[in-house]
């Protein structure tokens, strides 16, 4: 712009140079206008030079012009530009700003809560660590008490180990043999769980007969019209051979339906069902063998009358595809029945044979036949499907008939029956296997199975004979004479019967008695001092266990009180001529005094024994206070082991806890760190951002104001 100004300016000057000096020659000419043609041609010539300088000057100018025009148009799209530029940069900058701004409140409220986090989380850590001195203190307080308790127990194992060993001359829980023949708890729930499945298995296996009756029978139906109608000429000795096999298939499907049935039967309510007592399942297995070796039978004769029908002309390719996929199907079908005769006939071993079969694999065996049933059910999916498209194809036959179509339908109805029945076995079959792993281990207490089927056995016939026992136990008695008048009746008898001599025999009797007693009298009186020391040592002793509880042994003066008491009373009763009732823990006697005047050695005898029955009460009921207190020792003992095993489990939880706690208040801290560190790099990341941003706007700006100067002095010039 500078130099085109000059340009012009100069070239201005050089015009009015022109101009003056074109109106000097003008005015020269008009003065000298007779001057010498000479001069004439001269100036001619000058005026010449100058028109192309000035037409040089103007087609220059004219260049410069559009040059100056151009470059204007330029700028003003330059400047619209950076306009609508700036104008985004200032929208980017304001939605940087407030996003920005957003972060920042939102890192500030972030850290806010991160700081709140950490303070609740050291005053978490603070109440752990006071929980767990807490938890420390009273572990090692259940460790004294867990090791006096073991000393406690242990010594009471030994005595109780010695008392069992003494006592208990033959236990029959320790012989697997003798512990086969032990009746088990009567499980009523699972006996009826386990009929209630009988049951519905028994109606499966109905609905399976029948289908597969109806399937063979139909079949038969067949193989007797298509692909030679017997009513009009001979069919192949094949399929005259394989009609008579499936027309013996009720022999073979029948029973299968009774063998269930007495299955079901034998599963009754007072029963012990397991594997090793259910017997009949046997008989179940013998018949599905049959049924198996039938339809190995007639699966040969199956394929080849199939391959018959594919040999036949009215066979066309698909009908031909269709038997080929038919005829691996019938192999498919007598394979799953093979699979599942062996696999039952594995869990019919533990009734017959049990060495041949363990007990560890019988879950395995159940696993097989509820597979086995769904793979029975699929191909039966297989077969329905085959033979609809099949019997589709023959009845667009042109020779199909009418009695063909309707075999057809029939046989696929009986298709159909056989795979819903096979669904609902398989279904059936798995909803109730665990159920079937479950009742596996209902036997003897204590034990783990059966023996042998023999002892099985024989624990049935003493199952029968103990409910028996209890039912005779539950029939009202019959009426007796009263005791009382009983004694009444006999001594009136013996009275009336009795004799001098008799008497006399019964006088010697008495004294030899008697004198028997006193005997038995200092026997017993050691015997008691004896029973005293014993009884003071055991006091002793649970006074010690007991931590100061001590039972005192009644004194001897209160058993004698009493049986002077009681002497009072019988001799008060004797006056009065009534019956006199001596009570104790052995029974109640009633005695009558028949005159006033009793021998002296009668009433001597029944003061010696009232006074060894009231001993012999007093040390029954201390013996039993004794036991019942050892129980009751027993029994704490046994809820303070409970209490520190579970203080021990509680223990363990809050140490996992407590280190869990340490864990999570260490991650937290790392966390908390590392996202200040990483707000603070974003936070410098922005600020850095923001400045490179602002850089650029003030860098924009500068441009846009040189732009607008050189505009302003575009314009100054174009006026120009």
């Amino acid at each position: 712009m500078d130099s085109l100004t000059f340009r012009n300016q100069q070239l201005a000057k050089r015009v009015e140079l022109l101009q003056d000096e074109l109106a000097l020659s003008e005015a020269k000419g008009k003065k000298n206008k007779k001057s010498g043609d000479s001069s004439s041609q001269l100036s001619q010539e000058q005026k010449s030079v100058f028109d192309e300088d000035l037409q040089k000057k103007i087609e220059e100018n004219e260049r410069l012009h559009i040059q100056f025009f151009e470059a204007d148009e330029r700028h003003k799209r330059l400047e619209a530009e950076l306009k609508n530029r700036l104008e985004v940069l200032e929208t980017d900058a304001a939605q940087h700003q407030a996003v920005v701004d957003s972060l920042t409140r939102k890192y500030i409220d972030t850290i806010e809560k991160l700081q709140n986090d950490k303070t609740n989380l050291e005053i978490k850590s603070q109440t752990l660590e006071r929980e767990a001195k807490e938890c420390r203190f009273r572990a090692e307080e259940c460790q004294q008490q867990l090791k006096n308790l073991h000393a406690d127990l242990g010594r009471r194992l030994d005595d109780s180990l010695c008392i069992i060993n003494e006592k208990v001359p033959f236990n029959d829980t320790r012989s697997i043999q003798y512990n086969a023949l032990n009746v088990p708890l009567h499980n009523r729930r699972c006996q009826l769980k386990l009929r209630d499945i009988a049951g519905q298995a028994l109606a499966f296996v109905q609905d399976l007969v029948t289908a597969l009756l109806n399937f063979h029978t139909y079949m038969e139906q067949r193989v007797q019209i298509f692909p030679i109608d017997s009513a009009t000429d001979t069919i192949s000795p094949l399929n005259q051979k394989f009609s008579q096999y499936l027309h013996e298939n009720a022999s073979y499907v029948r029973p299968l339906e009774e063998g269930m049935l007495h299955l079901f039967e034998s599963i009754t309510e007072d029963t012990v069902t397991v594997l090793e007592t259910t017997v009949k399942l046997k008989v179940f297995s013998e018949h599905l063998t049959s049924y198996t070796c039938f339809l190995r039978k007639i699966l040969p004769y199956q394929l080849k009358s199939l391959e018959e029908e594919c040999e036949s002309s009215l066979c066309t390719a698909a009908l031909r595809a269709r038997n080929l996929e038919l005829h691996n199907d019938m192999k498919k079908i007598t394979a799953v029945f093979e699979k599942l005769h062996v696999y039952i006939s594995l869990i019919v071993l533990p009734s017959i044979r049990p060495e041949g079969l363990l007990r560890t694999n019988y879950s395995s065996v159940f696993t097989h036949i509820a597979a086995g049933l769904h793979g029975f059910h699929n191909v039966m999916k297989e077969v329905s499907k085959h033979y609809s498209q099949k019997a589709a194809l023959e009845h667009e036959l042109p020779t199909a008939t009418q009695k063909l179509i309707t075999t057809n339908d029939c046989i696929l109805s009986s298709v159909v029956a056989l795979t819903n029945g096979a669904g609902k076995i398989a279904s059936f079959f798995s909803n109730n296997l665990d159920h079937f792993m479950a009742s596996l281990s209902y036997g003897p207490k204590g034990g783990t199975e059966f023996i042998s089927p023999l002892s099985a056995e024989c624990m049935l016939q003493y199952k029968k004979k103990a409910v028996a026992y209890m039912k005779s136990l539950k029939k009202p008695y019959s009426d007796s004479v009263p005791y009382e008048e009983a004694l009444a009746n006999r001594r009136v008898l013996l009275s009336s019967t009795e004799s001098r001599e008799g008497l006399a025999q019964q006088v010697q009797q008495s004294l030899e008695k008697i004198a028997k007693l006193e005997q038995e009298k200092e026997h017993w009186m050691l015997e008691a001092q004896l029973a005293k020391i014993k009884l003071e040592k055991e006091n002793q002793k649970l006074k010690s266990s007991l931590s100061g509880q001590l039972i005192e042994p009644m004194p001897e003066n209160s058993v004698l009180l009493n049986a002077a008491e009681q002497e009072k009373e019988v001799s008060i009763k004797k006056t009065s001529g009534e019956p006199v009732k001596k009570m104790s823990l052995i029974g109640m006697l009633t005695m009558t005094t028949g005159s006033k005047e009793a021998p002296e050695a009668k009433s001597r005898e029944d003061l010696i024994k009232n006074h060894y029955m009231a001993r012999i009460v007093e040390l029954t009921s201390l013996l039993q206070l004794a036991d019942s207190k050892s129980v009751h020792f027993h029994a704490e003992c046994r809820a303070l082991a409970k209490r520190l095993s579970l203080a021990e489990k509680s223990k363990e939880s809050l140490v996992e806890e407590m280190k869990l706690a340490s864990q999570s208040i260490s991650r937290l801290q790392d966390e908390l760190t590392t996202t200040k560190r990483s707000y603070e790099d974003q936070l410098s990341m922005m600020s850095d951002h923001l400045c490179s941003m602002n850089e650029t706007l003030s860098k924009q700006r500068e441009e846009i104001d040189t732009l607008k100067m050189s505009k302003g002095n575009s314009r100054k010039n174009k006026s120009r």
